[in-house]
């Protein structure tokens, strides 16, 4: 772009530097600029960067009680009580989806002998990123994947063809050492729980399985209204294996999704180091993207760990594997949720999601009546009977992102009614009790 076609100047911050990064050397000032081709482009950037100011989750994340972090513990977040009613019910989704594709759950060990990592190729691969531990004059690591568990977990009986597919989900903590420049909140940290499954399948299955995958993904992302692109990568440098059996396994991807009419890109050398995957990044209401969702096709792993299913034949053969996951990252996915909705979560999301005001403490045992009855439907329902005025609990629960507040005083209690007030639209007026119960209880079930 020719610097004279420029229109649109912005300079935005200013910071001392040392020449060539020596503090030998003096001080330089640094300016920090931005400039578009049109003022409207301009203008649109920088509403862009106060409102991911304003949307900061580690921000929201303090303001709203739901999680925070300590010096004690960097990259370790920690998560107040509303941080688990959020994190719980995400969790929960996960497992009714999964439990209808056909999933079963797995857990297995934070800590494993140094073979199996040998074994698996980590130790080679990515030994830069793990943590390591001594038991017993043995050495043991902290794992970064949960792949080698699922692989011991399935080798450990015997496997008919019948029996596959098998797709074990497993809602895994997983420990990787990341440098402390690089954290960042829940987006970059050290511990984090992948929402993993490996499934186990006969190679003619591999079409079926991945394109179910697919569906699987596209359907959560749907329900938080997310759009996303697709990437298809393949073999890094750094990586194990047959060019042959590489080549097979980037083809079956790729004709799963051709198969399903979707578009994607080639991400060309920046698949796993044991087989190609497909990257699901998902777009923001600010435009960033995420990648979140993942499908790997792997026959590494199979050949590295000898197993194997008896087939028809009665003889023994090889399964094929795929990694996957759907939010990629339970805490990541909490923290672009946090930040795509500026904190006003979904009403099935939100960890209060209605709070009722009485006028004053007068009306407080009506308060409590409504509450019961949400309680009672299965509502997280919060009561304000401090001996405030009700401007001041209203604009509270405003900040405190509460999808509903319900107003109740002499005439809500004598004709069995709240005065009900949605977050982003204000006063609705005076509602019946039992009919706002059923209406939000529907809300919730639906995941609207």
């Amino acid at each position: 772009m020719s610097t004279g076609a420029v229109k649109a100047i912005k300079l935005l911050n200013l910071a001392g530097a040392y020449w060539r990064g020596s503090e030998q050397n003096k001080m330089l000032q640094r300016i920090y600029g931005t400039c578009f081709l049109k003022k409207a482009d301009l203008d649109e950037h920088l509403f862009k960067l106060e409102e991911a100011k304003r949307r900061d989750h580690r921000k929201l994340g303090q303001e709203l009680q739901l999680f925070t972090f300590v010096d004690e513990a960097p990259g370790f977040p920690l998560f107040y009580p509303k941080g688990i009613v959020l994190r719980n019910n995400l969790e929960t989704f996960w497992r009714e989806l999964h439990a209808k594709a056909g999933y079963e759950e797995i857990r297995t060990p934070l800590i494993m002998n140094r073979s199996l990592w040998e074994r698996s190729g980590h130790w080679d691969h990515y030994q830069e990123n793990m943590y390591f531990t001594e038991i017993d004059e043995e050495p043991f690591a902290i794992k970064p994947m949960n792949c080698p568990g699922g692989i011991l977990l399935y080798n450990s009986q015997l496997h008919s063809y019948r029996d596959l597919p098998l797709r074990w989900s497993e809602l895994g903590l997983v420990h990787r050492h990341e440098l402390s420049g690089a954290l960042h909140g829940l987006m970059r940290v050290r511990a984090f729980t992948q929402d993993d499954a490996h499934i186990f399948m006969l190679p003619e299955q591999i079409n079926e399985e991945v394109k179910g995958v697919i569906k699987l993904i596209d359907s959560v992302y749907k329900t938080f209204g997310f759009t996303y692109h697709v990437e298809l990568s393949t073999r890094p440098e750094d990586s194990m294996g047959s060019d042959e059996l590489w080549e097979k396994a980037t083809d079956a991807l790729r004709d799963a999704l051709t198969e399903l009419g979707m578009d994607y890109i080639v991400n060309e050398g920046d698949g796993a180091f044991y087989g190609p995957k497909i990257d699901f990044h998902l777009q923001d209401c600010l435009d960033r993207t995420w990648q979140c969702g993942t499908i790997q096709l792997d026959f590494q792993m199979p050949e590295k760990f000898d197993m194997c299913y008896i087939g028809e034949d009665g003889d023994k053969h090889r399964p094929v594997m795929v990694h996957r996951t759907v939010f990629g990252s339970i805490e990541r996915f909490i923290g672009i949720l946090t930040e795509h909705f500026a904190g006003a979560f979904p009403t099935w999301l939100a960890p209060v999601q209605a709070r009722v005001l009485p006028i004053t403490d007068k009306f407080n045992d009506y308060a409590y009546e409504v509450a019961s009855k949400l309680e009672a439907a299965g509502v997280r329902v919060e009561v304000d009977s401090r001996n405030e005025k009700i401007g001041y609990k209203i604009r509270e629960s405003q900040m405190q992102k509460v999808p509903y507040m319900l107003v109740v005083g002499e005439k809500e209690a004598t004709s069995g009614t709240v005065g009900l007030r949605k977050r982003g639209e204000g006063d609705l007026g005076a509602v019946d009790v039992d009919q706002f119960v059923a209406d939000i209880a529907a809300e919730i079930k639906e995941r609207k």
